[in-house]
């Protein structure tokens, strides 16, 4: 929105303002002065009361009616996550604006890197410029009062990958991450291992938490002990695999269970490094079955997160909502599988 800034006592515009400029002057975001122009309650009072203060003193005069004129379907929707670098939210993507393209919806895609602020200001933005709805993996340290004052503003919503407790009324789409990784340390119990290292899930996420609740459910089922010793919080990096592994390896365990394939990667350049072949002298396991899971040498076993169904059913789920039909179920948990391939071996000795 433009509007005139007039000199006094005359009708010509000496400059034009924007919303930007308002922004600038104020350090705000020009999603959070619209807002507070139309008296969003998703706008602190103080800070309301600041923009319309410098709004006066500048000229501006709020075109309300314009503002107004967006009642219909934009046919846009927000698709929001944390890390579009990992393969794993790529293929998601992937399935995701496949579902909508098919039904007319313009996907706009936007990395939040796990910054809760972040997230806030484009939540806003999208609110701002009426998205029919928003598809959302909740950054690390989201609170539900993060999303649930945009819904209540009038945004649909659905979770993916991640969800948020205490969050009513929001459908959530992921795999079952708790299952997943109890097969995939089941699997390594098997075959004989007893000192298992879990490597990943520094997060303060969902994903975190429940993954390592199915590696300490594994354990505790078959009666081995659970060692802090042998949990390593690292990001989800082939880096972190890469520069950790030197620490998982003085633990002393004959297995490693990573928290995502990127992390498994990492560990294995560094494993080969050392001359230790992933699959015969260590076992070693990823988490999501990304693409490239299956093509490295050894192919990783790893546990697929059902990516593309999550994806799928996100946004037919989406749909359903912005509809009018919100969904009977508003949990669901897409069953993960173990794929074995060659990282994978009984205990040396």
């Amino acid at each position: 929105m433009v509007v005139a800034v007039m000199e006094s006592g005359g009708t010509t515009p000496k400059r034009r303002l924007t919303l930007a400029m308002i922004a600038e002057k104020l350090d705000l975001s020009t999603a959070t002065v619209s807002l507070a122009l139309r008296n969003s309650q998703l706008v602190a009072e103080e800070t309301r009361k600041r923009v319309h203060a410098l709004a006066e003193e500048l000229g501006y005069i709020y075109n309300r009616s314009a503002a107004s004129l967006r009642t219909a379907r934009t046919n846009i929707v927000g698709l929001v996550v944390h890390d579009i670098l990992n393969p794993y939210f790529a293929e998601l993507v992937a399935a995701v604006e496949n579902e909508l393209g098919r039904h007319g919806q313009t996907v706009i895609l936007y990395n939040h890197g796990d910054d809760p602020q972040r997230q806030r200001v484009f939540l806003e933005t999208l609110l701002q410029y009426r998205a029919d709805g928003m598809i959302l993996c909740p950054a690390a340290g989201s609170k539900a009062t993060d999303v649930s004052r945009i819904v209540e503003a009038g945004l649909p919503t659905v979770l993916i990958a991640r969800e948020l407790h205490d969050l009513a009324d929001v459908p959530v789409i992921r795999g079952d991450d708790r299952v997943g990784l109890r097969r995939a340390v089941e699997h390594l119990i098997s075959l004989g291992h007893r000192r298992i290292a879990l490597v990943g899930g520094q997060q303060d996420s969902s994903s975190a938490s429940e993954r390592r609740a199915g590696y300490e459910d594994a354990l505790t089922a078959h009666g081995l002990p659970v060692d802090p010793r042998l949990e390593f919080p690292a990001a989800s990096s082939r880096r972190a695999g890469r520069d950790i592994c030197g620490d998982v390896l003085a633990a002393e365990p004959t297995a490693i269970v990573c928290f995502n394939d990127l992390l498994a990667f990492g560990m294995m350049m560094e494993l080969k490094r050392r001359g230790l072949e992933p699959g015969r002298d260590i076992s070693l396991t990823g988490y999501d079955d990304i693409d490239e899971a299956s093509v490295w040498s050894p192919g990783l076993t790893s546990v697929w997160n059902g990516q593309q169904e999550v994806g799928r059913l996100a946004a037919l789920t989406l749909l359903d909502v912005v509809a009018g039909h919100p969904p009977v179920d508003l949990r669901v948990l897409v069953e993960p599988e173990l794929r074995i391939r060659e990282t994978t071996c009984p205990p040396k000795g």
